[in-house]
């Protein structure tokens, strides 16, 4: 399956150049010469990478990378007439995974999105194991805290209040870490139920 390209540049002539090329080499290209344009077109057609011109008509093309990486993940590649340090610094620090300075040929280009589909893949499996790993460590303290719940409940030594938990989990045949948030919200509401004085 040939990878879909958003190329967004307001030079008619090289988003026509760049767009055949970007075809011809086997991507799937959507062109488009505004930044609201490129927004409307990725809400109803998914992409694997945007190439950006730094300056647009309606917004920048940091600004548009920025809405489409919050909106959509889609990482973007960047393109522009100008190599001034600032603005290149500001298109790293916004998730660009490269910056080319036009003119911009095939030769060039091409290795460019190939880098950057690699690193996009390599930065959504870090992000996975990111989230995967907040998860386990959220559980883990939901289970620690259900466990301190039961054994002031219940006047139970740690481990007899942990395996008291585990067992109940396997009765009902759910995730210890489900029953644990089970266990601390019901000793939120019995807090906030006693009398205050």
């Amino acid at each position: 399956m040939s990878h879909r390209i958003l190329l967004v540049d307001d030079d008619r002539l090289i988003l026509s150049t760049l767009g055949n090329g970007l075809h011809q080499a086997g991507y799937t290209v959507t062109k488009a010469g505004y930044g609201e344009t490129a927004l409307a077109l990725t809400q109803h057609h998914p992409h694997d990478l945007a190439i950006l011109d730094i300056r647009l008509p309606d917004m920048s093309g940091i600004e548009l990378a920025r809405q489409l990486w919050d909106a959509y993940h889609l990482p973007a590649l960047f393109l522009s007439a100008y190599s001034d340090k600032k603005m290149v610094k500001d298109a790293i620090n916004e998730g660009g995974l490269s910056y080319l300075v036009k003119p911009v040929d095939m030769p060039q280009l091409i290795p460019a999105i190939e880098t950057a589909l690699a690193r996009s893949q390599d930065l959504k499996a870090l992000d996975k194991a990111k989230n995967q790993l907040e998860e386990a460590l959220k559980g883990r303290r939901d289970i620690a805290t259900a466990t301190g719940i039961l054994m002031e409940r219940q006047g139970l030594w740690q481990q007899e209040a942990f395996e008291l938990l585990r067992a109940h989990a396997r009765t009902q045949r759910r995730r210890l870490e489900s029953l644990a948030r089970d266990v601390i919200n019901a000793a939120e509401t019995l807090n906030a139920l006693k009398i205050k004085n």
